[in-house]
């Protein structure tokens, strides 16, 4: 078994992730710290370093400031292009500062670091690679061709060979290291916002979904008085009326409204907001996740049973759209993936409620097994199913989708490969050996606040805001 869901695509940039502000601030604060290193550098320390040269690298910065506010709004979001292309500003004019007061040997030369941080944080792929790629040239030009740091006496203040090879080195594992993290967290974060995003977007649809079926029922249930008032002074008419006009317009009247009638019944069931709305048992909310998938030509079997003697009456649980969702891609899943057929069990106790959703397909992949619940997780090219089902290659969103939003109910949702020994056989023979997504609940925090028991069906109608 794959992953179903959502589709999301890989190539997919990031533009628009970084705002002109953001970077301006930076540079900002990176030319008032080299302004105040080179005046300490040359009043208090005494160094003889090309002031001239050095202020000219400063004021590009502040010259590229400048026409960047002069030209966009503050709040204009960069592409990927217009970041990649400012950090190689950056990055250059750091290393033109850097080469003027000594190269490698001057400890400043460690800030090359923070654009190839930064590039790894906002850009993908090849951009990323291009500014790693320029500072690592950049940094091993350093160490062979700079302007040699000297004191106002004329002594050249150099490290050791050794030292500076190691200080090479160090660079060089810094570029490499905080490209790769940074990157990745950066590509996490980023895939996580997009997943959390299609959960929100899937939630507010199962939302609409269930706040449109309240509207229909209590449609139906008010106009149904209306509606048979009419019928009935419409079929009084008929009979007092001689055949003509006025009595066909009379008939007319009787059929539109039979017509309503029908279409309101075809469309809910009658009932002012009808606490089955919010309230249903156990099995009406799984069976009513899974309606859907029913007719998939797979045979979707259901078991309900109770854990506890002392509670063998099915409990009543609130409709929640979170939990309908939930379960859905759960069973979507299994159906998908499922040789034959699926098997939702429900079992409940004093403690617990527990909802497991078991196929007899050939399970989740193992590899993937222990990330399950993740956004966009990959498989490696070669693994089976890869050509039966490639449009699934690649997601894991609906199952994150799920696990996420039936987390926000209280639950745990865990995931494992069924076996022969771990699950028993259906009671055509056939064996559990699919996939096991399992879901639990503490029964207080499922059940809802009007039990069984309540013997008022009805409600008054509620606003149901759209």
């Amino acid at each position: 078994m794959l992953f179903s869901g959502t589709s999301f695509n890989e190539k997919s940039t990031r533009n628009g992730i970084v705002r002109l502000r953001t970077l301006i601030i930076l540079r900002w604060l990176a030319i008032l710290g080299q302004g105040g290193t080179i005046y300490v550098a040359s009043e208090i320390l005494r160094l003889d370093i090309p002031i001239g040269a050095c202020m000219l690298a400063v004021g590009a910065s502040v010259i590229s400031n400048i026409i960047a506010i002069a030209i966009y709004p503050e709040n204009r979001r960069l592409t990927e292009q217009e970041v990649s292309l400012t950090l190689i500003f950056d990055i250059t004019q750091l290393a033109f500062l850097v080469f003027l007061t000594g190269g490698l040997n001057n400890p400043f030369a460690l800030l090359m670091l923070a654009p190839v941080t930064v590039s790894a944080m906002t850009v993908r792929g090849r951009a990323s690679l291009l500014i790693c790629g320029l500072a690592v040239v950049l940094v091993s030009a350093l160490g062979l061709y700079h302007v040699p740091l000297r004191t106002m006496e004329g002594a050249i203040l150099e490290m050791p060979l050794v030292f500076l090879a190691g200080f090479w080195v160090a660079i060089m594992i810094g570029i490499g290291f905080l490209a790769i993290y940074a990157g990745r967290v950066a590509s996490e974060t980023y895939a996580m916002s997009q997943a959390l995003l299609a959960t929100q977007m899937a939630l507010a649809r199962e939302q609409k979904l269930t706040d449109l079926g309240g509207v229909v029922a209590a449609a139906a249930h008010e106009l149904g008085t209306p509606l048979a008032t009419i019928k009935l002074v419409s079929a009084e008419l008929m009979e007092e009326l001689q055949d003509g006009d006025l009595k066909d317009d009379a008939k007319l009247i009787r059929d539109q409204a039979e017509r309503c009638r029908d279409i309101l019944q075809s469309m809910g069931r009658a009932g002012k907001d009808d606490r089955h709305l919010r309230n249903v048992p156990l099995s009406a909310l799984i069976e009513g996740a899974a309606e859907p998938h029913i007719d998939r030509g797979k045979v979707v079997k259901f078991d309900y049973s109770s854990s506890d003697d002392t509670l063998a009456r099915m409990p009543i649980v609130r409709r929640q759209p979170e939990v309908i969702h939930g379960l859905r891609n759960l069973i979507q899943n299994a159906v998908d993936f499922a040789e034959a057929q699926v098997w939702i069990d429900a079992a409940w106790s004093d403690e617990h409620i527990t909802v497991r959703v078991v196929d007899d397909g050939r399970g989740y992949p193992v590899d993937l097994l222990g990330r399950i619940g993740d956004p966009f997780i990959r498989r490696r090219k070669g693994k089976r199913d890869s050509a039966a089902r490639p449009e699934y290659e690649g997601m894991g969103l609906g199952l994150f989708i799920a696990k996420t939003l039936l987390e926000r109910t209280g639950a745990e949702v865990s995931f494992a490969n069924a076996s022969p020994s771990s699950l028993s056989q259906d009671g055509d023979g056939v064996a559990r050996t699919g996939a096991i997504a399992e879901v639990r609940w503490k029964t207080q925090e499922l059940l809802a606040e009007v039990q069984s028991g309540d013997s008022r069906g009805l409600g008054e109608n509620t606003l149901i805001e759209i």
